[in-house]
């Protein structure tokens, strides 16, 4: 099964976006632990083309505090509107999906919550002591919005340690009131800048994509930004749009321009970079944790 021509806006699909998803009992296995949980994924909401491949690993990015955003980016397929009440048992349930699936490092993200006080920070750091509980050894990643610039929520989530903390920028400047209306770019720079003043020892990480009509010049401006606000991971993969409802696809970008980007990334002092087509916020996030970071110790 290759991904559908929607994702690709009904343009013709390069050779290189041509992707098998694997044939794996535990596609469906994953599934069904999730669904029984009742959890959400951003791998199922947001229609990530990777979400076989991933689910086949036994692997997901949990999506906390519901399944409807109070924001609606035209890049997203997220479903956007009055979200639901804050499910204070989540954390706990989120805690056991990843037990029961073994992860080493654990990925959580949620919906923006603008309706929230503290934008949802508080139920981040319920969810990072829950995993913490229950997998003491395994690299906790939380990808979050950008709690509207707010410092305590913030200082919320740094308060509870997890290990790499990501907000994406998604798109260059330029681009933002169109791709990102309610989003602001210097906002979410000063997100990630923040927090890495509130604890330098946890790694900070953001992403973009591209195929939205940037220059490559553009590009480059946004890692040197990322980079003057200490980011310490970036990953940059290629829009694919999800419904005919979203965003048009402007450009396929080459397997050899995303190496390129990477080559750069490397230069400009990245710790980590992940440039490429498929790769998204989380895609094979663990490499961070195993090639750079180190794994802990129990979980070898």
């Amino acid at each position: 099964m290759a991904i559908s021509s929607a994702a690709a806006g009904h343009r013709r699909l390069p050779s290189w976006l041509h992707k098998r998803i694997p044939s794996s009992g535990d596609i469906e296995a994953t599934r069904r632990l999730l669904a029984g949980l009742h959890l959400n994924t951003v791998c199922q909401s947001a229609l990530c083309p990777n979400q076989g491949e991933c689910f086949a690993r036994r692997t997901a990015t949990f999506m906390i505090l519901g399944n409807t955003c109070t924001r609606n980016c035209r890049f997203c397929a997220v479903e956007h509107g009055r979200p639901e009440a804050v499910d204070q048992d989540e954390p706990g349930r989120v805690a056991e999906a990843a037990r029961r699936l073994g992860l080493k490092h654990v990925v959580v993200t949620s919906v923006t919550r603008d309706d929230l006080p503290d934008g949802g920070a508080g139920h981040f750091a319920a969810t990072i002591a829950a995993l913490r509980a229950a997998l003491p050894q395994a690299y906790i990643e939380v990808l979050t919005p950008d709690f509207r610039g707010d410092k305590e929520a913030l200082a919320t989530v740094a308060r509870a340690k997890p290990d790499i903390f990501n907000h994406n920028v998604e798109t260059v400047p330029r681009l933002y009131p169109t791709v990102r209306p309610q989003a602001d770019y210097r906002r979410s720079l000063q997100v990630l800048k923040k927090m890495k003043e509130l604890d330098p020892a946890i790694y900070t990480k953001s992403g973009l994509m591209v195929g939205l009509g940037e220059t490559i010049d553009e590009v480059l401006q946004v890692m040197t930004d990322l980079r003057s606000v200490d980011c310490d991971i970036l990953t940059i993969g290629q829009y694919l749009r999800p419904s005919a409802g979203h965003l048009e696809i402007k450009e396929f970008v080459t397997p050899e321009t995303f190496a390129w980007y990477a080559e750069k990334g490397r230069e400009m002092g990245f710790l980590y970079v992940a440039s490429a087509p498929f790769v998204r916020s989380s895609y094979h996030a663990a490499e961070f944790s195993e090639k750079v970071a180190g794994v802990k110790p129990s979980c070898s």
